[in-house]
């Protein structure tokens, strides 16, 4: 069932699968901030324990409050700014109870790293400032006054941080920026590239269009013109004269269609102008009959409604293959069989071979031959060609598989 029965559903489902790589995206970044926040929960709670104060009520509370703002680092990304102030507290805090010695802890530091990533504006500068008096404040309380001390450790803890944070999503927007503008690139060189196959099918649609006007329809009115002529004369109207001309006729009208419908095709670039199908086979071969032609006919299975390049594609070689019989066969009879399976068609032609040709049958060398494998692979069939094992016959077989051309 083709998914253009149900528009609205095929919109959902290409919004839906848009979304896959964003969703993964996002748990993959939630799994890696989790993962950030236990490996901070370890190290600051480790570190706590074996340099901190003997275990007391007043500890143990401030224990779990490392361990909380440790834990929040796997919130979302919107709330980096408030975390980042909330280990400003806790370091503050943590100078009260290690005097003398660096309050600083890893979740302090990926808490400035993180509020200079995903924050922009004045938020960013405020958690800045925020970050940047916690630690003052708590280097202070240690007992280390020297302004040169200060500013180190508060640049080194809390600045250099935050401005890694900012570099790092710089980079990535300049990545995304020059994506955008190779995906640009490549739009406009297709739009280049539709524009010149347009003009290109605009300039043979004109030569076709000459070609129809002049030659081809010219065809047609001077053989109307001498079988009309001939009626005459004592020649009679069963002869081979008249068989020949108003072949010529017949074949020069059918040609004027199917041109016709390519200078349509052609025009309007798209496959909405009709084409000719299975079911115009019947009309291609009553005209090769008038030609001479003996075409039998066998369906051993009913064509299913078929996509519309499948559809054409198996006209065309049909087309192909008995003009091959009429131009290399003995031009008096045509075997055609359609087999169209759930899965597959098949076609297949078989004509008596010209004494002439017998000694050297082609294998598979002449441009139609080429063709018509070409148009059987380019919808994921094979085609076959060959003289059959009497050496007496022609066969030439093409099958299309359904599921990949559908």
């Amino acid at each position: 069932m083709s998914s253009t029965a149900y528009p609205a559903g095929a919109a959902l489902i290409r919004r839906w699968t848009a979304r896959l790589p964003a969703r993964d995206a996002q748990r993959s970044l939630a799994r890696q901030a989790s993962l950030v926040a236990v490996m901070c929960v370890a190290i600051d709670g480790l570190n706590f324990l074996t340099r901190g104060p003997a275990p007391g009520p007043w500890n143990a509370l401030l224990l779990a409050g490392v361990v909380a703002a440790d834990i929040a680092l796997a919130t979302a990304p919107k709330l980096s700014g408030w975390v980042a102030v909330a280990h400003a507290v806790v370091i503050v805090a943590l100078a009260f109870a290690l005097p003398g010695r660096n309050p600083s802890t890893a979740g302090q530091l990926v808490s400035s790293y993180r509020a200079g990533a995903w924050l922009r504006g004045r938020p960013a500068v405020a958690t800045l400032a925020a970050v940047c008096a916690g630690i003052v404040a708590s280097v202070v309380i240690t007992g280390l006054t020297a302004p040169a001390t200060v500013l180190g450790v508060a640049a080194a803890n809390a600045l250099l941080p935050w401005l890694v944070g900012r570099y790092t999503t710089a980079r990535k927007e300049h990545v995304d920026e020059l994506r955008r503008q190779r995906e640009a690139t490549l739009r406009d060189a297709e739009a280049e590239v539709a524009a010149a196959v347009a003009k290109e099918r605009e300039t043979i649609a004109v030569d076709l269009h000459d070609v129809i006007s002049h030659h081809v329809s010219a065809i047609g009115v001077h053989a109307t013109a001498a079988r009309l002529n001939l009626a005459g004369t004592v020649v009679p109207g069963d002869s081979p004269v008249h068989t020949s001309l108003t072949a010529v006729q017949q074949s020069g009208q059918a040609a004027m269609v199917d041109l016709r419908r390519l200078l349509s095709l052609l025009h309007e670039g798209s496959e909405s102008a009709e084409q000719p199908g299975i079911a115009m086979l019947p009309d291609l071969f009553a005209g090769l009959r008038a030609s001479g032609l003996q075409v039998t006919f066998v369906v051993y299975q009913a064509p299913p409604a078929l996509p519309q390049h499948v559809d054409t594609t198996v006209y065309r070689v049909a087309q192909e293959m008995l003009t091959n019989a009429l131009r290399h066969g003995d031009g008096r009879t045509a075997r055609v069989e359609l087999d169209c399976g759930d899965d597959r068609v098949a076609l297949t032609a078989r004509n008596r071979v010209a004494s002439t040709l017998r000694a050297s049958s082609p294998e598979g060398s002449g441009l139609g031959l080429r063709g018509m494998r070409k148009r059987a692979e380019e919808l994921g069939g094979s085609a076959t060609f060959g003289v059959a094992e009497d050496g007496d016959y022609w066969e030439s077989s093409v099958t299309i598989p359904l599921a990949g051309a559908r």
